[in-house]
């Protein structure tokens, strides 16, 4: 539904994909308690949607992706830095390959 005199507002869709190294993980429990904790703490912080995406069977690597969506580019930005962060801080992770879309 479409209201007259009511523009179009911008919107801007940016997806983040994280390769997380986990070292020190023995099992997939480990890996699961690590990945879950990140995620629930970029929802949390970022009010972003978080899935992992990839490496499902490996123990110690996992793939995530942090999408987020505005209308103001430049905050998305500075909002996905900040994401990028936080992973690069994680205890107990290493970070591999970051790759950053707007969608």
């Amino acid at each position: 539904m479409h209201m007259a005199g009511v523009s179009d507002p911008d919107l801007y869709i940016t997806l983040l994909t994280i390769e997380l190294v986990i070292p020190w993980a023995r099992s997939l429990k480990d890996k699961r308690s690590v990945v879950h904790g990140l995620k629930a703490r970029l929802r949390a912080r970022f009010n972003a949607a978080v899935a992992e995406v990839d490496q499902h069977d490996k123990w110690q690597r996992a793939v995530l992706a942090v999408c987020m969506l505005g209308n103001d580019r430049r905050r998305l930005e500075a909002d996905m830095a900040r994401v990028r962060l936080l992973c690069a801080d994680a205890r107990d992770v290493q970070l591999g390959d970051l790759r950053q879309q707007w969608l």
